[in-house]
């Protein structure tokens, strides 16, 4: 079978793999995968990880061989929820496999699903009904995780929310506030994006230099209720902590790694401010997801800006790192 693996530092192959054996757990054709920062961080060695390595945690599929707890049927098209727990360590225990302190992730620690053929535990399966197209599923694994974020947080209609950051996170997020009856307003440089994001339900839309007087217009000069950062820089989460009222509340969803300039730590304290640091998602995250969708409640096709075959690997991963991009998927169309 073909599958895209990681051979070196920014170098990727399309290779022929083992087709995988016979274990535990459903095998599963995939169908259509999803490339994500962590995929990025991975190809570029920022992120250790054995090689060579079959990339990928987003994924797809159908299907093939259902597994031993017989909780799915052949031919049952699925998202996979690429989080491996151990299941009786204290965060296993205590309901919160997501974090689990023995845990890794398809395509980090282990093969992913960038291939045609994979196997995985039916646990880890959520079912994904035909009502949901090719295009709109390849966002569903980043929707679950949106989700498992915004249930961290506690708004009401009437508060008002600034989202820095309007990446696929970031539009995901703006449309599941709006869910909420809050007042959006959306900051990030590129003017299509805000585009975008003004479609999609948000009330205010501008750029990172005009985000202090759009705050302060919309709240009086008090500040946000609540400041999502969805970039993953240091300076858009000072920002975010700026724009953020005294007594709020930030929820950091952008993947933050270090960097040289340091965030304004007394304003933590100053405003006695809440920061939620939420991490992966749960399956019940994911089953909601799936469920706002097949419903139509979120509008989730325009997000997807990107599609190649996976022998086009090496391009789908030119697309993603380029700000022209939002969702890159790949479709695994192996005869």
């Amino acid at each position: 079978m073909r599958a895209v693996q990681v051979i070196g530092d920014s170098e990727l192959a399309v290779v022929d793999a083992p087709e995988p054996g016979p274990g535990s757990g459903a095998l599963l054709e995939v169908k259509t995968v999803g490339i994500c920062g962590t995929d990025v961080k991975v190809f570029k060695g920022s992120i250790a990880t054995p090689r060579p390595l079959t990339m990928g945690h987003e994924a797809i599929a159908t299907v093939v061989e259902p597994g031993e707890l017989a909780i799915t049927t052949a031919g049952q098209r699925v998202l996979v929820d690429p989080a491996m727990a151990c299941g009786h360590c204290p965060m296993c225990r205590a309901g919160r496999p997501h974090i689990c302190l023995n845990g890794g992730l398809m395509g980090r620690e282990v093969d992913g699903v960038f291939a045609k053929y994979v196997r995985v535990p039916e646990e880890r399966l959520i079912p994904v009904p035909d009502s949901v197209g090719a295009t709109a599923s390849g966002i569903l694994q980043v929707l679950g995780t949106v989700v498992h974020a915004q249930r961290a947080v506690n708004v009401f209609p009437g508060d008002v929310v600034v989202v820095v950051g309007l990446g696929v996170a970031g539009l995901l997020m703006v449309q599941l506030l709006k869910q909420r009856g809050v007042t959006v307003i959306g900051i990030n440089r590129s003017e299509w994006k805000r585009d975008i994001a003004a479609d999609m339900g948000a009330d205010v839309v501008g750029a990172p230099d005009d985000a202090r007087r759009l705050v302060d217009e919309v709240t009086g000069g008090l500040g946000a209720d609540l400041g999502l950062e969805a970039a993953g820089t240091e300076a858009t989460l000072a920002q975010t902590i700026d724009l953020t009222k005294v007594g709020g509340e930030v929820l950091v969803f952008g993947t933050l790694t270090g960097g040289s300039e340091g965030l304004p730590y007394y304003q933590f304290y100053f405003k006695e401010l809440t920061i939620h640091n939420p991490r992966a998602a749960m399956p019940a995250d994911y089953e909601r997801g799936v469920k706002l969708v097949a419903d139509g409640a979120l509008d989730v096709e325009p997000i997807v800006t990107h599609r190649f075959s996976l022998e086009e690997a090496a391009g789908a991963f030119e697309a993603v790192q380029d700000t022209s991009s939002l969702k890159v998927l790949m479709t695994v169309d192996e005869s």
